[in-house]
């Protein structure tokens, strides 16, 4: 039997007893062993290399994948009888080969296997030259008749190729259903989330990570592919005219390649859309200071931001900049002058931009994220220098936020931080989304306004006695999150049930549910 360049991989293959062997463009060559994979030859191969591998066993593999965008057969290598199906994806390519049942040639441990040795391996994939010398062919496998190609099931429309197309069809059915976030999960079928809960989406079948790392590849710009390439993940945006845009994450795990994608809509929501109370509105007429929009992941801050920016586009004449990662609202000019820049695509980092904010004549400057010292330094710095400031941060109460934001600082600079943010911080809105009674989700609300009373705790290192103002100061517009649930539930809203589950003190809400003749069911 005739040996081809691809045997070397085969017998790494089944010399290490994989379930698979793994090409795809511009990814290295890989095995996949007891669900992990193993990179064999760590070098990026490119799609006219795959295709010259494949070819002499395949027997016109150019003509079909022209035809169809896939093709599967049989080869019997000197190793054991594999089966072989590659698919197109725009301009990449996988390929997965499958040792047959009961199929493999018994090696021995010393057979040469080149592509595993600790140095690199002196092959070209495309070079026309004879093998290298230290290749050895294995004695040729007893010769077998060519089986017949197995029934190939009619794929469904997740095994489709077809790059951007096939993944804006499944991303405009996510839109369609009214769902928050797609999962792609490598040897799982599509999931959403959809009014907080995580659902099969119907019809789809399982997903490889050929085809998620295919269709991520043809929707992501060339800085996203890099950085996934060097850090295996990467986030970027991703639109569909007239359908929505998506932030997408784009990860690697145990099981391959995996993506989550969150929808955002084409159009922001308004104000008045989301009922935002006029004390938010109030925050948006401030000539400066800090305002904290805080809330755990998928709690709708982006939304309310989004809100607020608009807010503020439409009634003030000024120069607003977002910074982001990536830009997920866009925002076009109205009244207000808009730049949108985006992290590792436009600028370097947050803390670099913000920086770099301060010299292009802004009025309010809107930062993504605050995730380091650095960047929320600089904040409360552009926020005391006459500049209006909005901000994120992963926190579930407003006193918590205040507490997270001083605690980021060393403990010699904590003072000198307090007496700063009790003079910049104006308002924090802490944000929590519940399911709503017959469908669908709404934002509940904790709203800190920062006036004498919280300024001097916030200064004398009390803000275990926030919550106490809160509740006396409902007259400008404060109100704690028990106060907005037990609100939301009385108005039929939110069912008891939720907002206990969904409460950060779930102690106190249960004894003000129960005050308020609220049963919460088991």
């Amino acid at each position: 039997m005739s040996t081809h360049r691809i045997d070397r991989f085969i017998q790494a293959m089944f010399k290490k007893d994989a379930e698979q062997l793994l090409f795809g463009t511009d990814t290295p060559v890989r095995i996949r062993r007891h669900g992990v994979e193993k990179v064999i030859l760590d070098k990026e191969v490119r799609t006219e290399q795959i295709l010259k591998l494949l070819e002499p066993i395949s027997g016109g593999l150019d003509a079909e994948l022209a035809r169809s965008g896939e093709t599967e057969f049989f080869y019997d290598s000197p190793y054991g009888r594999v089966h072989v199906r590659s698919t197109t994806v725009g301009a990449r390519m996988t390929a997965v080969l499958v040792p047959a049942n009961d199929s493999a040639v018994a090696l021995d441990d010393d057979a040469p296997l080149d592509i595993m040795g600790n140095e690199p391996p002196e092959v070209s994939l495309v070079s026309e030259d004879s093998e290298p010398a230290s290749y050895s062919a294995p004695p040729a496998a007893p010769a077998r008749p060519a089986p017949a190609p197995a029934p190939r099931a009619a794929p469904a429309a997740a095994a489709a190729p077809g790059g951007p197309a096939a993944i804006d069809r499944i991303l405009r059915i996510l839109v369609e259903n009214k769902g928050s976030d797609l999962h792609l999960t490598a040897g799982q079928p599509p999931r959403i989330r959809k009014d907080g809960d995580i659902q099969v989406l119907d019809g789809w079948q399982v997903l490889t990570s050929e085809v998620i790392d295919g269709w991520m590849h043809e929707v992501a710009h060339d800085t996203a592919r890099s950085q996934f390439r060097e850090t295996h993940d990467a986030d970027f945006a991703y639109e569909i005219d007239g359908v929505a845009r998506f932030r997408m994450n784009w990860f690697r795990d145990r099981g391959g390649v995996g993506a989550v994608m969150r929808t955002i809509p084409s159009q922001v929501l308004t104000a008045d859309q989301l009922g935002l109370p006029p004390v938010i509105r109030k925050l948006c007429e401030l000539p400066k200071g800090l305002v904290v929009v805080t809330g755990p992941t998928g709690s709708g801050k982006s939304t309310t931001l989004a809100a607020m920016v608009d807010l503020i586009n439409k009634s003030r004449s000024d120069h607003i900049i977002t910074i982001e990662d990536p830009v997920e609202f866009v925002h076009k000019s109205h009244k207000c002058l808009v730049n949108q820049r985006e992290v590792h695509t436009h600028t370097q980092s947050f803390s670099a931009a913000l920086r770099a904010a301060l010299r292009e004549d802004p009025d309010i400057v809107l930062v993504g994220e605050m995730r380091d010292l650095e960047t929320v330094s600089i904040a409360i710095e552009t926020a005391e220098t006459g500049h209006l400031v909005f901000g994120t941060l992963h926190t579930n109460t407003a006193a918590s936020t205040v507490d997270r934001i001083i605690d980021q600082f060393p403990t010699d600079q904590q003072s000198q931080i307090r007496v700063m943010l009790s003079e910049s911080l104006k308002g924090v809105v802490a944000q929590t989304l519940c399911k709503k009674i017959g469908g669908g989700r709404v934002a509940c609300l904790e709203i800190l306004v920062v006036n004498n009373a919280i300024s001097n705790l916030i200064r004398e290192a009390k803000t275990f006695q926030i919550p106490s103002i809160m509740q006396t100061n409902k007259g400008i517009g404060m109100q704690t999150q028990i106060d907005h649930m037990l609100k939301l539930v009385g108005e039929k809203i939110v069912s008891p049930k939720e907002a206990y589950t969904k409460a950060v003190d779930q102690a106190s809400m249960k004894g003000a549910l129960e005050r308020a003749g609220h049963k919460i069911e088991e």
